[in-house]
């Protein structure tokens, strides 16, 4: 099976768990993605949204994590405009059961908040949306 290379959107503040958690189920023996290490480690400066979509450009997929602060996190965003303006296939996430958690500013009214289950995130992957 080809993995889907897939780029994850989260606010680093407030949600890096979030990101440890999904990166440990594309390990899972029947994942159908493929998590490159796409974080920019260095000091965010004003090239990092250039670099942002010079990763987002090389997946098939993005996936943007939601938490209860997402909507104040520019950064994803600005990530989720990226996907958008590059015809990337994204979806949102949300990423703390029994929390309200905010869709990016980005969002479109349209994009829908998938509950993070093992089962949907495979179908969400490979294009049930």
């Amino acid at each position: 099976m080809v993995k889907k290379r897939t780029f994850i959107s989260f606010d680093y503040d407030n949600d890096s768990d979030l990101k440890i958690l999904l990166v440990g189920q594309a390990k899972n023996p029947d994942s159908p993605f493929a998590i490159t290490d796409m974080s920019i480690k260095e000091t965010i400066d004003s090239n990092w949204k250039a670099k942002a979509r010079t990763r987002i450009k090389s997946c098939d997929v993005v996936i943007v994590m939601c938490g209860e602060k997402t909507d104040a996190a520019s950064g994803v965003s600005a990530e989720l405009k990226i996907a958008q303006e590059e015809e990337v296939s994204y979806f949102l996430l949300h990423g703390r059961p029994g929390k309200t958690c905010a869709k990016p500013k980005a969002a479109l009214a349209k994009d829908k908040v998938y509950k993070w289950t093992w089962d949907n995130l495979k179908k969400l992957i490979n294009g049930a949306r």
